[in-house]
């Protein structure tokens, strides 16, 4: 049989307190005393077993991670940032990833919640009834990241997303481009696909430039969506001078369509992504982007749930709300004239 603690403590001479005391890095404990203990696990080969100190300290470290898509370079670099800061403060993820399926998150949540994590990071947006309910219900400190549901109460940690693309696109005008095409996300989610398209619209709006709608699609983020979507604006005549994408997963499958259609990139379409993933520095032309702080988002979002967790008074009320930032690659270039 497995040594139990109370092995330990007849072996190192010691009290089932002093063991478990020391087992959780507990002070006040006297050097000797430590080294007794450590000496009798090694002895025994006692393995402390997580789930019974968890129901000790009321703690299980665990943080669960509602993930829409783990196959966008955005979710699997955010992921990255949150595990490697999880990591730093001694907690361990359960990542789910839902595949947009909001029963299968249903059923996650309900996996969290009996294996007691301490919180939950979720980072999509579309929520229905039940999972609403069920998250108002949660004693469990919850916080959105890179998204903030409609009607939600709970904290998210996100950018301006009407002020990023509206950035983007005045970018685009500002280069000298008028016939400017959208390749936009799902408009179920109002971060990343209501808030970049009107913020696309209202700088043209601003600049008095006409809104096509032959130029204006909408898909699912991903590489395969860019390309269909983009097929579908050339087919219309005459094509935009450039395109803005709200995932730089659509914008480089864009620019392989472009290619396809032996066009170029920017010289015949210009294209500006949004996210600033890893993707914009292996494609060529390195692809320009409205880039979200992905590793501070990732970042920020645990360092707040920790705050939540241990109920400092100090955590913020409000949604935090980090800078986006144009980062200029090789996919804009200015208007010609013979376009």
């Amino acid at each position: 049989m497995a040594p139990k603690i109370k092995d330990v403590a007849k072996q190192a001479g010691v009290s089932v307190t002093t063991v478990s005391r020391v087992l959780n890095g507990e002070k006040y404990v006297k050097d000797d005393l430590k080294a007794r203990v450590k000496r009798a696990i090694d002895e025994l080969g006692y393995a402390p077993s997580h789930i019974a100190r968890s129901l000790v300290r009321k703690k299980t470290n665990l943080i669960g991670v509602i993930v829409p898509d783990l196959t966008s370079s955005f979710y699997s670099t955010i992921l990255s940032s949150i595990e490697e800061t999880a990591s730093l403060n001694d907690y361990n993820l359960l990542v789910c990833n839902i595949i947009e399926d909001t029963d299968k998150e249903f059923k996650y949540l309900n996996v969290f919640n009996e294996m007691r994590v301490d919180g939950i990071i979720i980072m999509h947006e579309k929520l229905n009834d039940e999972i609403r309910a069920f998250l108002n219900k949660l004693d469990i400190p919850i916080i959105f990241s890179s998204v903030r549901p409609s009607d939600q109460t709970f904290l998210s940690v996100i950018i301006d997303d009407y002020a990023a693309a509206f950035d983007a696109t005045n970018y685009l005008i500002e280069l000298g481009h008028q016939r400017i095409g959208f390749i936009g996300g799902d408009m179920r989610d109002v971060t990343s696909g209501q808030n970049r398209y009107i913020g696309y619209r209202g700088a043209l709006s601003e600049r008095n430039i006409p809104i096509v709608d032959e130029y204006i699609r909408f898909g699912d983020y991903k590489i395969q969506s860019g390309y269909n979507l983009m097929k579908e604006i050339l087919a219309c005549g005459t094509h935009p001078t450039a395109i803005f994408a709200v995932s730089d997963d659509m914008a480089v499958g864009a620019m392989n369509c472009i290619h396809d259609h032996q066009l170029k990139v920017p010289e015949d379409i210009s294209i500006i992504g949004f996210d600033g993933s890893q993707l914009t520095e292996l494609v060529r032309p390195q692809l320009s982007s409205m880039e979200q702080p992905i590793q501070d988002m990732g970042k920020v979002t645990v360092e707040t749930l920790l705050d939540l967790i241990s109920g400092d008074a100090e955590t913020p009320k409000e949604d935090i709300i980090l800078k986006h930032k144009l980062v200029v690659r090789n996919s804009c270039g200015p208007y010609r004239e013979d376009k």
